[in-house]
Order: structure tokens, then C-alpha cells, then sequence
């Protein structure tokens, strides 16, 4: 294949582009960098800075494209609270402009990243596609705008378009930022350094977190499969792992206890939420493989900055 993915240089993206360039496809990533890292990225790969939002750079990269992967947007859910207009600019309009272009550019296929967060507080667990969402953020509500965009533009220009619902995804080389990190690597971080884990809520609400290799193997699928047009697929483990499980999982994936402190100035979000996998199966072939236990053993072997961070932990005991 040749692909474009934006936002390509991020956690998934860059994951996703070092996948297929190791097996041969040509690839093409366009990042604005504001949370990407291109030095993670296949030497194979051909990186580009730029806005998604540039429908003429968009024009260039396109050209002899077959399928583009459109992963370009802000993530973070408190951040949208605060700036729902750059959210809105950003990913929708981001969205709108994409596939646009590729309609200029007769790009045959676009597989949207949408996410778990669109469903919101469901009283059935676990989620179907055919729940109605509730999105409690900004950023939820970007996710499911861009997918009605993705859905009615692919109709109207005649591009197979499908969208994929991924839920807490996590792996090695995920960004740790000051503020509002994913919870595995965050905490992670801080069992390895010593520290106590900061839990919000009770911490008995619960979360499918999904490896990194098995989002990227189903983002190729839909890619590849046939019979995919205009649909939402849910990506995620199939596994409902409660925070507090998660910290107790960590402490036996460290051989250590780890402390944890509540901070009741936050809910912890959504009470459940874990994906219902059937479409997946049946439309992607998709099973995942690596359970949460085999996921941090992974983190804590790959990831190079835990390893650091062990390594220095351990030479000052």
C-alpha cells in the first residue's frame, strides 16, 4: 500500500507507520509536532511537518495515496474543557479538511481514530456500537462530530470510509505529560520512582485498556477488509480492569507494594466502560493478544524510559 497517516509522529501513528514500513508499504506521515516525536519513526518513513488542516500540503501528500489514516487531533480530554473552540478547529475542522482533500485527490479509503470516549456513562457493559453515546467532554463531542463528517463525506465523494472506536490504548513510548497523564504509564512511572500513585474517585471505576500492538493490527485490518464502508468498529480488550485492580497489577508486575492516595477533587470520569468486541471480530478479524498483565510486562521491557528510570531507582537502594 501507500498510506498517508496524520498525526503519525504521535503514540499510535508512529507505531502504525514503523508497522507497515517494516513490512514493505510506503508511508507518509504529516505531524504538527505539538505532540509528536519524529525521531521515533522508521528511517523508511517520509515525514512531513504540517497542519492537518492544510488542504494544499494535504493536496501534495495525497497524490498516489490508496488509503489514508486520519489519527491528527488533540487528546486530551481536560484540555478540551478549557479550549473547546481550538478543539473543535482542530479536530473536526481538521477532519473536514482531510477529507476533502482526499476527495480532490481520489483517495480510495480513510480509516478514522475515533475513541471509546464518545459512549460516555452506558448502563449496559459492555458497549455496543449500537449504544447511543454520551459524550462528557469537548473532546468526545470531536470524536463523534468527526465521525459523522467521515461517514456522510465518504458518502457524498464516494470514498470507503470506516471508523474505529479505540479505548484506553497504552505500550511503550507513550507521552507522559505534566499534567492529565494516561493512567498506566503515569503510573507506572511514579510505582518504579518510589512515589504513591495518585487515584481520583474511589477508583473502582473501571477501563478496557488496549496494547498498542493490537490497536495497530486493527487499524491494518480496516484497512485491508472488505465490507467495512460507513462503519464504527470498537477497538479495545475486551478486558474491565478497575483502577484499583490496575494498581494491584502493577504492584505484582514490580514485585513490589505500591501505595496509592484518593483524591476525591476529581470523579475519575465515566464509572464503566469496556468495549463490546463482536463487530471487531466478525468485520476485522480482530482478537487481541496481549492481556493487561503481558501489557506491562511489555511497558516495563520496551519502554526506555522505565527502564532508565528502574535501572536508577535500583543503583540508589
Amino acid at each position: 500500500m501507500r498510506v498517508l497517516i496524520t498525526g503519525g509522529a504521535g503514540f499510535i501513528g508512529a507505531a502504525l507507520a514503523n508497522r507497515l514500513a517494516a513490512d514493505g508499504h510506503h508511508v507518509r506521515v504529516l505531524d504538527d509536532v505539538s505532540a509528536g516525536d519524529p525521531s521515533r519513526l522508521d528511517r523508511r518513513v517520509v515525514f512531513t511537518r504540517g497542519d492537518v488542516r492544510d488542504v494544499p500540503r494535504l493536496w501534495t501528500l495525497l497524490q498516489g495515496i490508496s488509503c489514508v489514516f486520519h489519527l491528527a487531533a488533540r487528546v486530551s480530554v481536560p484540555e478540551s474543557v478549557l479550549y473547546p473552540r481550538e478543539y473543535n478547529e482542530v479536530n473536526v475542522g481538521g477532519t473536514v479538511s482531510l477529507i476533502q482533500a482526499a476527495r480532490d485527490a481520489g483517495v480510495g479509503r480513510v480509516v478514522f481514530a475515533s475513541s471509546g470516549a464518545v459512549y460516555g456513562d452506558q448502563e449496559s457493559q459492555p458497549v455496543a456500537e449500537t449504544a447511543w453515546p454520551h459524550p462528557r467532554s469537548p473532546y468526545a463531542v470531536s470524536k463523534l462530530a468527526s465521525e459523522q463528517y467521515v461517514d456522510t463525506l465518504g458518502q457524498l465523494y464516494n470514498i470507503e470510509t470506516v471508523s474505529l472506536r479505540i479505548f484506553n490504548a497504552y505500550g511503550p513510548g507513550q507521552f507522559v505529560p505534566a499534567a492529565h497523564a494516561p493512567a498506566i504509564p503515569f503510573f507506572l512511572k511514579q510505582a518504579i520512582s518510589g512515589g504513591s500513585v495518585i487515584v481520583f474517585g474511589n477508583g473502582q471505576q473501571t477501563r478496557d485498556f488496549v496494547y498498542i500492538d493490537d490497536v495497530v493490527g486493527a487499524l491494518i485490518a480496516a484497512s485491508e477488509a472488505t465490507g467495512l464502508n460507513r462503519r464504527v468498529i470498537n477497538v479495545g480488550s475486551g478486558e474491565e480492569t478497575s483502577v484499583n485492580r490496575l494498581v494491584e497489577r502493577i504492584a505484582r508486575t514490580l514485585g513490589r507494594e505500591v501505595h496509592s492516595l484518593h483524591s476525591q477533587s476529581d470523579t475519575g470520569g465515566v464509572s464503566r466502560l469496556v468495549a463490546d468486541l463482536t463487530l471487531a471480530k466478525a468485520l476485522l478479524g480482530y482478537a487481541p493478544k496481549v492481556d493487561i498483565d503481558a501489557g506491562l510486562r511489555l511497558m516495563l521491557e520496551n519502554d526506555a524510559h522505565l527502564r532508565e528510570l528502574t535501572a536508577r531507582n535500583e543503583n540508589h537502594r
